[in-house]
């Protein structure tokens, strides 16, 4: 095939990239490249070496590995085009691609339809502004686990991790299971940020304590770190006095957030959303670029590969549909989507009023909950109040949008639906 000729390109060769390509190949379109910086296809899944991946997608428990090899194989079975080692550098508005790699050169695409796969990537010391030393031995727990579990170094002996990501907390367990000491987990909130599972199985069954509502005071140290003080925050994060505990250390590893990775979308010019970071998107995924579409944690960090699957496959099939039908998918008028009380984002933003009923409306909530409603409206009316036993800040939620009660609401065009929780009185 001519390279210059693929009606769709998929950028990012993960879970949600490789999903989409394969979605959008069983949706008729034939001529699909993905693109992949990496050496190989499979994204961040192949530095996970743990399991508790595919329980929802293949019903069993695999590690990253094989949920990745999994895709890879029917990718590669329905003969989908790719490179690795292929680095995109510009994305245009009217859909061309630059990119270069070793094996091509410089390339310039024209496709019909992009999806946008390109993930995440975590905070660092600088974007928290620990004070401090600057030593080595710091470094994000993403980083770590591919030191180990990809290069085969060990990063410390003397561990302490700061965050309760769930990066944060299976890195925990995989440097005890190593050797290593691993001192304690500072979280800032007074709530662990991990699923639930992995505090239970990463630090309660190794005996690992979980500092909450505690951060790092101060990183000590010449050259390699040596020491750090944490201290106890109030809730307004003000260091609490007479609080401080000091731990030495020789490496400190940092699980506080994921950013969705978007700097091609933002040259290009695509809105974006700030309470995410990721693009804009209505119920088919696709971005304010017309024909730009967007998956899994380049558009909203997801908790479980699972879902950034699942997101892949209906990017997959709406780049499809938009280009069987010329560009078109749906022009009925759009709702906006709002959050209000409690929750922290939504997605997507706009729906088109003629898919409310086949929508799934995914967001998180800002701190956890416990017995409360979640009430949607549309245009200030409820069409659907739902009872939550719990909700997590850690735990995404996703909520079809089916079988709503739309007798008493009047449509005027211009048209919002809310969400928010309600607390029992």
């Amino acid at each position: 095939m001519n390279m210059h000729d693929y009606d769709l390109v998929v950028i990012g060769g993960g879970a949600g990239g490789l999903a989409a390509a394969i979605e959008a190949k069983k949706n008729g379109i034939d001529k699909i490249l993905i693109l992949e910086k990496d050496d190989h296809l499979g994204g961040i899944l192949l530095q996970c070496i743990h399991n508790g991946f595919g329980l929802t997608e293949f019903k069993e428990e695999l590690t990253g590995p094989e949920y990745a090899t999994r895709f890879v194989k029917e990718a590669l079975s329905l003969g989908i085009d790719y490179r690795t080692e292929a680095m995109v550098l510009k994305v245009e508005q009217d859909l061309s691609i630059h990119y270069s790699s070793k094996e091509d050169g410089y390339v310039i695409l024209q496709p019909k339809a992009i999806i946008m796969a390109t993930g995440c990537s975590e905070r660092t010391r600088g974007a928290i502004a620990i004070p401090g030393s600057r030593v080595s031995g710091v470094m994000t727990a993403g980083l770590a686990q591919k030191y180990l579990n990809i290069e085969g170094y060990m990063v410390g002996k003397k561990v302490f991790i700061l965050g309760s990501g769930d990066i944060g907390l299976i890195m925990a367990r995989r440097m005890t299971l190593e050797g290593a000491k691993v001192l304690g987990v500072a979280e800032l909130m007074p709530y662990s940020n991990g699923l639930n599972r992995n505090i239970v199985q990463c630090l309660n069954d190794y005996n690992i304590p979980l500092y909450l509502h505690h951060t790092i005071k101060e990183i000590i140290g010449k050259d390699r770190l040596e020491k750090i003080i944490v201290s106890e925050v109030d809730d307004k994060l003000q260091f609490v006095e007479g609080t401080d505990m000091e731990f030495e250390c020789d490496t400190l590893l940092l699980s506080v957030g994921l950013i969705p990775s978007n700097p091609l979308l933002e040259e290009a010019g695509c809105k974006m959303y700030p309470r995410t970071k990721g693009p804009i998107v209505d119920e088919n995924l696709q971005t304010s670029i017309k024909g730009i579409f967007a998956c899994g944690n380049s558009l909203h960090v997801h908790d479980l590969v699972d879902f950034v699957s699942n997101e892949g496959r209906l990017a997959g099939k709406s780049a499809a549909d938009y280009i069987k039908n010329n560009g078109e998918l749906n022009n009925s008028d759009l709702i906006s989507v709002e959050p209000l009380n409690g929750i922290g984002y939504c997605v997507p933003c706009n729906i088109h009023k003629d898919n409310l009923d086949s929508t799934v409306l995914k967001f998180r909530v800002r701190t956890p909950y416990k017995d409360v409603k979640l009430s949607i409206k549309i245009n200030g009316v409820e069409v659907r109040n739902l009872k939550k036993p719990y909700m997590l800040p850690a735990e995404m939620e996703n909520i079809p949008l089916k079988a709503l009660k739309l007798d008493d609401v009047t449509f005027t065009g211009n048209d919002k639906l809310t969400v928010e929780v309600q607390e029992n009185e």
